[in-house]
């Protein structure tokens, strides 16, 4: 097995004691084997961490690849306008390639900007398209096929029947679930209840039991979105999903911007987890969760990007600082601190997701997905003194990533991306939009 020994470093271990020192991390295989204050043996490879901060990497709880190449092309809208008038209209026109660069165009991004793993949702084809772009970048994924059999506003590729969504979706967990010795996982993803019918929701819920594999879809992001689901189901979105049975701890709702009461507990009590997108939810004017108040209901929130289409980029330095600084505002200067920040861009999100037992922290025995931050710069100094956490959350960017490290392996070493080819990349993501737009009125 090959190792892996990064020394002198500035460790922020986010484990229970919130350890911080200058030490050192073993890695063997795909496992952290070791971290400590001096390590003395032969490795592989030795990275010098002196005067860098090595942190477990960020795990962002809510994206959409298939949306990456839309960013700039769905501005200064609201939600349910930004659906049918573009998004909606846009993945109608994805192809197989288009879908795969999108992917690695996102997974690009995300990686050079400190993010390993991933809950991501895709449009309702060629997903299989979006799988193998994560094959092949190293990502660490939790991903699925969006479901819609219902709706009338929605362009006709995408609208589908219940059991084609369905068998779509099971083939493609039996063939990707577990993917790469664990590092791709498969979600059952129904859009949100507005495009679902209630029989798809309900064989969802049972699915996900049966392969016991997490469900990932919208709850509660728009008061528009949450009127319309009272119309036709006759009740509030969370307080729907709970009656019929899917509110559990294997739901995780992106969102969450307009919980009532009896909301946040069904939340709390069933177990359900909650994902924070701060940009997405200011620049589409959807409002600010609740987050301080889950929070202290003891209830698991992560923290995603959402999508490049509704926030333009999928940079979690950002979400974690607008996720601090915007609850300053109704909560005070003390709420949603710098430590707590991070504790949900790592372990929160880890827990989320339900593998708090293998990411999120950076202890032996766990998966190696580290990040390597130089934070010597202009912006990050001074040093002398100030808390990494204050340095990390208020201070760092997407530039100060030096070194990224998946499942044990080496995807961004020293800013260079080892996975990804940016050149290419780049190309075929401006072919695949000229060609979709060209689409659209095909496919509208």
């Amino acid at each position: 097995m090959s190792t892996l020994l990064i020394k002198g470093a500035q460790i922020v271990t986010m484990n229970g004691n919130e350890d911080v020192f200058i030490g050192d991390l073993l890695i063997e295989g795909n496992k952290i084997k070791e971290i400590g204050k001096n390590i003395e043996v032969a490795a592989d490879r030795v990275i010098d961490g002196k005067g860098k901060a090595l942190l477990p990497g960020f795990i962002q709880t809510h994206i959409h690849l298939c949306q990456t190449l839309f960013r700039g092309r769905a501005d200064d809208l609201e939600l349910m306008d930004w659906l049918r008038k573009r998004i909606w209209p846009l993945e109608a026109a994805h192809d197989e390639e288009s879908v795969y660069y999108s992917a690695l165009l996102g997974l690009g991004e995300l990686i050079a900007s400190g993010t390993t793993t991933i809950l991501d949702m895709e449009t309702v084809h060629y997903t299989d398209a979006a799988f193998q772009a994560m094959a092949q970048s190293g990502m660490r994924v939790v991903s699925g096929k969006v479901m819609m059999d219902h709706g009338d506003e929605v362009p006709l590729p995408l609208q589908e029947t219940t059991s084609d969504s369905i068998q779509q979706s099971v083939d493609l967990l039996e063939k990707w679930n577990g993917f790469g010795g664990g590092r791709i996982q498969y979600a059952f993803c129904p859009r949100f209840v507005v495009s679902c019918t209630e029989q798809l929701l309900t064989e969802v819920r049972d699915l996900s039991a049966q392969y016991h594999v997490k469900v990932h879809t919208h709850a509660s992001e728009n008061r528009g979105e949450i009127e319309l689901v009272e119309n036709e189901r006759g009740m509030r979105n969370v307080v729907y999903l709970d009656h019929i049975g899917l509110a559990t701890p294997r739901l995780i709702l992106a969102h969450c911007v307009w919980l009532s009461e009896e909301e946040k507990e069904i939340i709390r009590l069933r177990g359900v987890k909650v994902t924070h997108c701060p940009g997405s939810n200011m620049k589409l004017s959807s409002g600010i969760a609740e987050i301080p108040d889950l929070l202290n209901r003891q209830i698991h929130v992560g923290i995603g990007a959402d999508g490049a289409s509704c926030n333009n980029n999928l940079d979690m330095f950002q979400e974690m600082r607008l996720t601090a600084l915007m609850h300053k505002i109704p909560h005070g200067p003390t709420a949603m601190d710098a430590r707590t920040v991070l504790r949900m861009a790592t372990m929160g999100g880890a827990e989320v997701l339900g593998m708090a037992k293998e990411i999120g922290s950076l202890e032996a025995g766990k998966k190696a997905d580290v990040i390597l931050l130089d934070l010597d710069d202009f912006h990050t100094y001074p040093s002398y003194d100030v808390d990494v956490y204050s340095r990390v959350v208020y201070s760092a960017t997407r530039s100060n990533v030096d070194t990224v490290i998946i499942d044990g392996e080496l995807v961004l070493d020293q800013r260079v991306m080892r996975t990804i080819d940016r050149s290419i990349v780049l190309r075929e993501a401006d072919r695949s939009i000229a060609r979709m737009v060209n689409r659209i009125n095909e496919v509208s």
